[in-house]
């Protein structure tokens, strides 16, 4: 299952030492942005779903990277966009819409 559960560390080693921070500083902007979104809701039910997927991104980053670096016990939880997987896929994506639309409607629609 190295294309799903360890695709952290198939990405180490294909990629290097730069190429994994890179990939973790794109991980990491990803949760910025979705706490920017949070940060700009028009209301608390859109800042509670932005930071909601922000937690549902930092969870599974952390969870991933901890149990390829052996300090975690294997779950099998995906890495967020790197990650083979149908459902997990679908539901990041989902997310990311989410997260859009919050952004989108953070001030009052004036014709």
């Amino acid at each position: 299952m190295q294309y799903s559960d360890f695709i952290f560390a198939v990405a180490s080693e294909e990629l290097g030492f730069i190429g994994a921070t890179v990939l973790l500083l794109f991980e990491a902007v990803l949760i910025w942005q979705a706490l920017a979104v949070a940060g700009v809701a028009r209301d608390m039910f859109g800042r509670l779903i932005a930071v909601g997927i922000a937690a549902m991104f930092m969870c599974h980053l952390l969870v991933n990277a901890g149990m390829n670096m052996s300090i975690m016990p294997i779950t099998g939880i995906p890495l967020p966009f790197i990650s083979y997987g149908g459902s997990f896929t679908l539901t990041t994506l989902a997310a990311i819409g989410l997260l859009q639309s919050i952004a989108l409607r953070r001030r009052r629609i004036v014709f």
